[in-house]
């Protein structure tokens, strides 16, 4: 033998100090600062109250909207999907809202009142601050319930005679948005 068992003995050692020194402080950095973690604060019941009523008036909001709408569109699960799909939208965030549409789609809910709902959003753009989120969740409501809503303005506007002009000719009206189609079906192959 070349070496000696202290020899050996010496190396071993040193080799399992070089391994506790490269990966204990990794394991001090995953443990935090040393100190116990402090015990988690049970809710108060303010907490407790507001969770509940927001609960509530997410219901409430549904329910409107199944009184208010027949046929699909006022199911509530296409009520709740179709919202999201309107609001992610809004946010420009697409893949999220096609994923939501695509369940949408799948509980057969009609895709066209997602389209005249984020219309009608798109109307109120001006009125919606993004600093607040409730603004936007109430105007997607609105729109939802009622796509065909105008801003105050354009109400206002639309529902006033246009001033005569000088000669006979009528006054130009604002061309309707169009309603959604259905896609037509493909031709069977021969």
């Amino acid at each position: 033998m070349l070496f000696s068992f202290e020899l050996r003995q010496g190396f071993a050692v040193l080799c399992c100090a070089a391994v506790l020194s490269i990966f204990a402080p990794a394991a001090f950095a995953q443990s935090g600062n040393g100190k116990p973690p402090e015990p988690q604060k049970p809710a108060t019941d303010a907490a407790k109250a507001d969770t509940a009523k927001e609960g509530q008036k997410k219901i409430d909001e549904i329910a409107e909207a199944s009184r208010a709408l027949s046929g699909p569109a006022g199911n509530p699960e296409c009520v709740w999907l179709g919202r999201r799909v309107v609001r992610l939208m809004w946010l420009d965030d697409l893949d999220t809202a096609f994923r939501h549409l695509d369940l949408y789609d799948r509980f057969g809910c009609p895709g066209g009142h997602v389209q005249a709902a984020f219309r009608c959003l798109t109307r109120f753009g001006g009125q919606i601050d993004p600093k607040v989120a409730e603004t936007l969740d109430s105007r997607v409501h609105a729109c939802w319930i009622n796509p065909a809503s105008q801003p105050q303005q354009a109400a206002a506007a639309a529902s006033q005679p246009a001033a005569p002009t000088s000669g006979n000719a009528p006054a130009p009206q604002p061309a309707a948005s169009p309603a959604p189609a259905a896609s037509p079906t493909p031709a069977p192959q021969k």
